[in-house]
């Protein structure tokens, strides 16, 4: 699994110097000649989720993607499961019992390729690879594919939601903020969001574009230090609107004295700009949430077959 992350990250790195735009178009035709080829009745997709035992809104958007990949027909069957909650990931097992379903695509809707991609996602499945061949269910081939974090998309989409929440916002006297997780169980885990600073920087539309995070320098709690810019621009690099954005992060900013309540049930996001520290600070709602991610999980088992 380890090699085949490097050999993704490197090509994700040249690919990253091409329009994202066209890149995203040319995926998008590509996905939608594939998945009309593929026998509806012979395969099935499989989208995999974080999950929260305490926060609804967690698996919001996974099945909010699912929802509308079902309706639109092509595949046999289309399923989440979740690290944490029901339906869980062990219980692959139950989820495909149609003898006629031959081909399982499975997409972490996760916005890197870390430590649930490479570890907990390819051990509750029983995953040894891209392909995995079943004994039981008899006949079934297992395609795992790359996180939805990593699609080229993921820059344009980010600029998208900066746009939206801070419209008519001089760029040029704005730093852009991504924030991601950060974590000690894999370094792999911050890759994707300096990627997505790199591809913005590049740019050159902001004043400034940083990654911060949550569990690792350079922390977003010291967001006011990093930037020197009077509008800040802050857009979570997350897949939904759970307990990091919608309680964490807001906490860390400055915008909440303590953890609030569940994202349907408060209204953080609607409150922008807020005055701090002599700056004015936007924050958007996580990247996830946007009703495309649906087109790009059907891309990333595009992408694969490409592989």
């Amino acid at each position: 699994m380890q090699e085949r992350g490097g050999l993704a990250r490197e090509k994700r790195g040249k690919t990253q110097k091409k329009n994202p735009a066209e890149i995203s178009r040319f995926f998008a035709s590509f996905a939608g000649y594939l998945l009309r080829v593929i026998p509806k009745l012979d395969a099935a997709l499989l989208i995999v989720g974080h999950g929260s035992t305490v926060n609804p809104d967690s698996s919001a958007p996974s099945l909010a993607h699912a929802a509308t990949i079902r309706r639109r027909g092509l595949f046999a069957e289309v399923a989440c499961v979740f690290w944490k909650e029901e339906p869980a990931l062990r219980d692959w097992p139950l989820l495909f019992p149609d003898p006629t379903i031959h081909d399982i695509f499975v997409v972490p809707n996760f916005i890197s390729e870390g430590y649930f991609t490479q570890t907990i996602i390819p051990r509750e499945l029983e995953l040894t690879g891209d392909l995995t061949e079943r004994d039981f269910p008899a006949g079934q081939r297992w395609h795992y594919c790359p996180p939805v974090g990593n699609h080229p998309a993921m820059t344009e989409l980010l600029l998208q939601r900066a746009r939206e929440v801070a419209p008519g916002v001089p760029e040029r006297e704005t730093s852009l903020l991504i924030v991601g997780h950060g974590t000690g169980l894999n370094d792999n885990s911050a890759v994707a969001a300096k990627q997505q600073v790199a591809a913005i920087a590049a740019l050159d539309r902001y004043a400034a574009v940083l990654s911060t995070y949550m569990e690792e320098p350079p922390h977003i709690a010291d967001w006011a230090k990093l930037t020197d810019t009077p509008n800040v621009v802050v857009v979570p690099f997350f897949i939904s609107d759970g307990l990091h954005s919608y309680q964490d992060i807001p906490v860390l900013l400055g915008l909440e004295p303590e953890p609030t309540a569940a994202a349907s049930q408060q209204a953080v996001f609607r409150q922008n700009p807020r005055h701090l520290h002599g700056r004015a600070l936007y924050y958007a709602s996580a990247i996830g949430t946007e009703p495309r991610f649906a087109d790009i999980i059907l891309e990333q088992t595009a992408a694969l077959a490409l592989a």
